[in-house]
């Protein structure tokens, strides 16, 4: 970063990983000036994050986001909004040769291909946030000597607990991760791994790596966020305790770095033990279902993200339970016309059309 500021600007920075960011930023605030806020519908916070950091513009809801990620100025791009709505800004500011900080599932969930593409044209470079596929970023090399991807998985408030007590189990619980905190929808995402399917997905498409070299193992510390092995059997990982702070900032200061928020506070002599297992796909079956819809292509990830989507709300919404999420999500999926290319404009539509057929589904028969 030299000595001049680096311009950044946060889509999502009133949602969780964008006030963890705000608070990287103000520890290392002589390296960075802020361009813009755009927040979801929180107004009061968004006020108060500008009052504080003094962007150049903010703004509110989808309004501005074009314009945000138009502007040239910015050097980097912290897409932490969740859901459909990172993936145009995200795009646009692409085209304008802005690197991207992702934070946003969906953005590669929905249109990796595309998206990936994009990148590679505009030589733009996209930064992984999340701690899995940072840590991957952070321990290659050299990507064609690594031979297998292996991502982690904490299991979630559920890993020790029985079939039975999943069915049976409530919002509270299910909001009640062990290890991170983060929103509530990624959070239940989490109680039923297909935070993890999700994952693999968006790895396949930032490393370019087939779906039958990645692989996911169950780590309930949380400290090993995941790992590559190369071609010489050789296995590096990138350890580090469960906190957001590490990989946001990385990824905004990428490549360099410096003494930040959660310096020096790994300590091995802390870590009591380092436990790993098979994840459990009988309980588990989402990352099944996300490794087919990812192997499938096309819009197969647009109607398992959607009909996931669509049916966790529900849940959070007290209409289903914490079960019937996958059996909607693979009924849905199931029936779904497959788009093998699609374009932008035909990944909306599926997305659209797959969130009113899930919702149809779950009013007429819970």
């Amino acid at each position: 970063m030299e000595n001049k500021k680096r311009k950044i600007s946060i889509i999502g920075s009133t949602g969780s990983i964008g006030t963890q960011a705000l608070e990287v930023i103000e520890k290392l605030q002589d390296k960075f000036e802020i361009i813009a806020l755009a927040g979801g519908h929180n107004k009061e916070l968004l006020q108060k994050q500008a009052e504080k950091f003094k962007p150049k513009y903010t703004c509110l809801g989808e309004d501005g986001l074009e314009k945000i990620c138009s502007d040239k100025e910015n050097d980097i791009i912290l897409m932490a909004c969740s859901g459909r709505i990172g993936l145009k800004p995200t795009l646009t500011a692409i085209r304008n040769g802005i690197d991207i900080a992702l934070a946003n599932k969906e953005t590669l969930v929905m249109a990796g291909d595309i998206v990936m593409k994009e990148a590679k044209k505009y030589g733009v470079n996209i930064i992984p946030v999340d701690s899995e596929h940072c840590a991957i970023h952070q321990c290659i090399k050299n990507i064609n000597q690594v031979d297998k991807l292996i991502i982690t998985a904490s299991g979630g408030p559920f890993l020790h607990k029985t079939l039975e007590d999943m069915k049976n189990a409530t919002v509270e619980q299910a909001l009640a991760h062990p290890r991170w905190n983060m929103g509530r929808k990624i959070t239940v995402d989490s109680a039923t791994l297909m935070n993890k399917g999700l994952e693999i997905i968006e790895a396949h498409h930032l490393f370019n790596f087939d779906y039958d070299d990645i692989d996911v193992v169950i780590h309930p510390q949380s400290i090993v966020h995941s790992a590559i092995e190369y071609a010489d059997g050789s296995v590096i990982a990138q350890l580090g305790l469960p906190s957001m702070h590490i990989p946001i900032q990385y990824a905004i200061t990428y490549p360099e770095r410096f003494e930040g928020i959660k310096s020096k506070s790994f300590k091995f002599r802390d870590i009591a033990r380092l436990d790993f297992e098979k994840p459990d796909f009988d309980k588990f079956p989402a990352v099944k279902l996300a490794y087919k819809a990812g192997k499938t292509g096309g819009t197969a990830t647009v109607c398992l993200n959607a009909a996931n989507e669509e049916a966790v709300f529900a849940f959070l919404d007290g209409k289903i339970k914490l079960y019937d999420i996958y059996e909607i999500t693979r009924k849905i999926y199931d029936e779904h016309d497959i788009i093998l290319n699609p374009t932008i404009d035909e990944i909306f539509e599926v997305d659209n059309r797959v969130r009113e057929i899930t919702k149809e589904y779950i009013k007429n028969n819970f």
